[in-house]
């Protein structure tokens, strides 16, 4: 079988999110099926770390599509191009991001449809280009693989696409993640927080991430219980973070929060390993990796009560209203003051992870392109 990926997203030192699924499953086929042809398709020069194995052929499709317009130009002339060129069985683009026209078996994966529920936190031109284009690539593709129950249903309901014609193929985590001995716990604490246990969100800067409403609900924390609890953000501000700029700067606390901004995975290995829980409570998200993150880790998890978060969490989270800051404030103070509830979270947290692996993933993602190509 000869097959065409959309590996553009894969560049060296910024391996995350959509990215990371990218990079773990695509890795994994490569290796796992010697017997077929991968082509995958760069928008820009590539790492050999990319070229997973001997039957591995890497083609530069210009241009750099990072903007509406060379999205367009990418996957609606240049990918086109290229698949009548190589003529394979089946073209899959991990990103969401597809072709309207093809001379194959086309899969795509679509993580979730964030901007249809919140089109308002996106630049004009980028929400334009998604609200148009993706109900045409979910209805051209033969099959769609997302990485959630909530998603799969969400893509149905949206976009009228039969359940059927969905997989569910969840995220794993990363083997970067590991559970730190206290002394490293000592020294990433010296090094960031002054000594104080710490309260960690791990993603990006995104309004949809709720970061204003965990930073109103780590005030009213830090009024209830005294502590002197920080709390430690980790990752790349996005579009119109602007706003999150502004709860920080008015914070009665500010100098309890402290500012990372992108780290290796090593790095966010450290970080969370080293917190006392994580808070990540989105009011969307498609799946939510920093949850098995902060699993694999040895970390119990706060989380939202919506979308996919309690689906990938299960009963090994504190789950809280991400609308109310109330909730979540209360959460935190659960986590604080019952260490019995701690530790029963880190015992089902183990149990949780095991749901997960990116083997499984590349598995089922490998399953939904056979079922493509089936006659």
């Amino acid at each position: 079988m000869k097959i065409v990926i959309n590996t553009r997203l894969l560049i060296k030192g910024r391996i995350d999110g959509i990215s990371r699924f990218t990079y773990e499953t695509v890795k994994r086929m490569c290796v796992n099926h010697p017997e077929h042809q991968f082509y995958l398709l760069f928008d820009r020069m590539y790492s050999k770390d990319f070229v997973f194995a001997d039957n591995v052929k890497p083609v530069i499709v210009p241009f750099q599509a990072r903007h509406p317009f060379l999205w367009w130009f990418w996957f609606h002339s240049q990918v086109p191009r290229v698949l009548k060129a190589l003529q394979p069985d089946v073209f899959v683009s991990t990103d969401g991001y597809s072709v309207v026209e093809s001379p194959c078996a086309v899969v795509d994966v679509i993580h979730d449809l964030n901007f249809e529920h919140y089109p308002e936190h996106l630049p004009r031109l980028v929400r334009n280009y998604y609200k148009k284009y993706f109900p045409q690539y979910a209805r051209c593709a033969t099959r769609i693989a997302t990485v959630s129950e909530f998603s799969r249903n969400d893509i149905h309901t949206l976009y009228n696409v039969p359940l059927e014609k969905i997989d569910v193929v969840y995220n794993g985590v990363s083997g970067a993640f590991q559970p730190l001995i206290e002394a490293e716990k000592k020294l990433i604490r010296q090094k960031y927080t002054n000594s104080c246990e710490y309260f960690v969100y791990a993603g990006s800067l995104h309004p949809r991430k709720n970061i204003e409403n965990l930073f109103r609900a780590f005030a009213v924390f830090k009024d209830k219980t005294n502590s002197d609890m920080k709390m430690v953000v980790v990752g790349e501000a996005m579009f119109l973070a602007k706003s999150i700029q502004s709860v920080y700067d008015k914070h009665p606390y500010k100098k309890d929060i402290v500012f990372t901004g992108r780290v290796s995975d090593k790095g966010m290995n450290y970080l969370v390993g080293a917190s006392y829980a994580m808070t990540y409570v989105p009011y969307f998200e498609g799946f939510g990796i920093p949850i098995l993150e902060a699993f694999a880790c040895g970390i119990p998890v706060i989380t939202s009560n919506c979308t996919s978060m309690p689906e990938v969490a299960g009963d090994a989270a504190v789950l809280c209203n991400p609308f109310e800051v109330d909730s979540i404030a209360t959460a935190m103070v659960t986590m604080y003051n019952d260490k019995s509830l701690y530790g029963q979270l880190l015992e089902r947290s183990r149990s949780q992870l095991e749901k997960f692996s990116w083997d499984k993933t590349a598995d089922l993602l490998w399953n939904c392109i056979e079922k493509s190509v089936e006659k």
